[in-house]
C-alpha cells in the first residue's frame, strides 16, 4: 500500500515529466520561430528595410495579450517573453544589415 508521501512523489514525477516535454516543445518552437525571423531579416537586409517594425510589434503585443487571457496566462509574463524575443530578433536583423 502506498503512503501519501509515495503518492506525492509519483505525482511530482509525472508533473516534472510533463514540464520536461513542454520545455522541449518550447525550445523547438522557439528555434523554428527564429528560423523564420532570420529569413525575414535577410529579406529586410536585401531590400534595405528597417530591422524594426514598431507597428507590427505593437500588433503582436496586443495579440499576445489577448491570447494570454484566452490561455489563462498572466498577460504581463507573456508580454515580457515577447519583448525579449522581439529585442533578440531586432538585434539579429541589425547584424544582417551591417
Amino acid at each position: 500500500m502506498s503512503t501519501p508521501e509515495t503518492r506525492a512523489q509519483d505525482l511530482l514525477k509525472e508533473h516534472r515529466a510533463s514540464i520536461d516535454r513542454l520545455d522541449a516543445i518550447l525550445v523547438y518552437t522557439l528555434a523554428e520561430r527564429f528560423k523564420q525571423t532570420k529569413a525575414v531579416g535577410r529579406l529586410k537586409a536585401e531590400h534595405d528595410l528597417p530591422p524594426s517594425d514598431p507597428g507590427r510589434e505593437a500588433w503582436q503585443m496586443a495579440r499576445l495579450e489577448e491570447l494570454s487571457r484566452e490561455a489563462d496566462l498572466e498577460p504581463e509574463l507573456a508580454k515580457k517573453f515577447l519583448t525579449f524575443i522581439i529585442s533578440e530578433v531586432i538585434r539579429h536583423h541589425e547584424k544582417l544589415q551591417k
